[in-house]
């Protein structure tokens, strides 16, 4: 029997709600994790050391794991081993004949490419956790009461279960979830934060340390380049193609007029999270071996230049939003493929040729607008920086926070948005296949 249009409705709308408590479910399943602690570590002495050292790679480390580090969590690395395994497979697929010949591949060749992410995400992780759990008895005394191998093994291995748990959650939020899975729960470890960094804003307003124009002022910012980056994001490049007049059988079609969407920020939040990834995986690393040893001094030095707001780190941050900008958009967008497609469809733009001069200026007008989504991307990145030196405003309140938030609220709605317009047109589908259903008996 044949369902009706009511019942389409309801299937589609059963399906948003699974998705969508699937995702709080992953989400809730994150925070009580983030509060599991490590075996053998005294998590008050490690917040300590945190609260003295606000605003440098530590805390942001600390706040992409929504407060894991300073409790001393299974999840306290997070995600960044998963993203800097992500960021080294990708560029190798340009330089690794085997690696392009996967991506050639199609949905095996991804599996295929996701599985070398997992091996080397397990091997980071895995580094990653021996450096810091070798090195914490000797750099803050009395964090790990009884530094023995029981503690290093069990250390070592929840630190690495937690990251490859995460990595396999973001992969399920994914599939059955909405959203991009890793940045869903890179935004659940920021927007936790938020409430005692405002309240800690609030707090200095309060006594005296920040003035309240200042902090007035502060929240105008905030507003203002929130709208920025709404507007930004919601930016394209309309280019127009023309489909000619065709004829199949005995039906003539005639010649129809659409464009070529391209976004302004085709590469979205992803650069942000990778250029901070960069930084923070080498620069916590030696933040973690070069403060317990006194022989190891200049690679302190090293980590103080790579804290926020030197210019070291700004310099650095800035050429690594503008490189995974233009890498990223190169890999999710080919010109020569685009073109193709127009050619094989029987479209093309007015004023130029199907085929290599076609592929020509898509690319040409991809270069500009990634130019200049680049540019906006480091700006929305690197101008709360300052403001963080001259005000002292908790860390929270940095562009790249504020730019993954934003980004990653209009990429949910967006896909919420795609699920219910998907539902109304396999209702009006219904609505049409009932009218003929009348009409002829059956439905066609």
């Amino acid at each position: 029997m044949a369902k009706g249009p009511a019942s389409t409705n309801n299937s589609g709308m059963s399906e948003l709600k699974q998705r969508l408590l699937f995702l709080l479910g992953a989400l809730i399943v994150f925070r009580i994790g983030s509060f599991v602690p490590v075996p053998g570590i005294d998590s008050t002495v490690l917040q300590q050391m945190l609260d003295q050292q606000s605003g440098n790679l530590l805390a942001m480390f600390n706040m992409f794991s929504g407060g894991a580090l300073e409790r001393a969590s299974v999840f306290a690395l997070g995600i960044m081993p998963y993203i800097s395994a992500s960021i080294i497979i990708q560029i190798m697929g340009f330089v690794d004949d085997r690696l392009k010949q996967l991506k050639k591949e199609g949905e095996s060749g991804r599996q295929k490419l996701n599985q070398y992410t997992r091996y080397l995400t397990l091997a980071l992780a895995t580094v990653q956790a021996i450096g810091i759990s070798m090195n914490l008895p000797a750099m803050l005394p009395g964090i790990v009461p009884n530094p023995n191998f029981a503690f290093y093994f069990g250390a070592v291995v929840s630190l690495v279960t937690g990251t490859m748990f995460l990595m396999w959650l973001g992969e399920q939020i994914n599939e059955r979830g909405i959203g991009n899975g890793i940045s869903m729960l890179i935004f659940a470890g920021i927007v936790a934060g938020l409430p005692g960094a405002i309240g800690g804003t609030v707090e200095q307003a309060r006594t005296g340390e920040l003035h309240v124009l200042a902090l007035m002022g502060i929240a105008a910012l905030i507003i203002v380049v929130t709208f920025f980056v709404v507007w930004v994001e919601r930016g394209q490049r309309r280019i127009v193609v023309n489909y000619a007049k065709r004829q199949q059988g005995r039906k003539v079609f005639a010649a129809q007029s659409s464009h070529l969407p391209l976004k302004v920020n085709m590469a979205g939040v992803i650069p942000a999270i990778f250029a901070t990834a960069i930084i923070m995986f080498p620069g916590s690393i030696m933040q973690w071996i070069g403060q317990g040893n006194e022989d190891l001094g200049w690679l302190r030095d090293i980590t103080v230049q790579l804290q926020p707001g030197n210019p070291l780190y700004i310099i650095l941050y800035a050429i690594g939003i503008i490189f995974f900008c233009f890498f990223y958009t190169a890999l999710t967008m080919n010109p020569r493929e685009t073109a193709d497609n127009l050619k094989k469809s029987g479209a093309f733009i007015p004023g130029i040729r199907p085929g290599e001069q076609t592929s020509k200026y898509i690319d040409k007008v991809m270069t500009r607008l990634t130019l200049a989504g680049a540019l906006y991307v480091t700006f929305v990145c690197l101008m709360p920086e300052f403001l963080i030196l001259f005000t002292q405003v908790p860390f929270y309140f940095g562009g790249t926070s504020l730019l993954i938030i934003v980004v990653v609220v209009m990429d949910f709605m967006a896909q919420v948005q795609s699920h219910l317009m998907s539902r109304n047109y396999d209702s009006v589908l219904k609505k049409a296949n009932f009218k003929n259903y009348g009409a002829a008996g059956q439905i066609r």
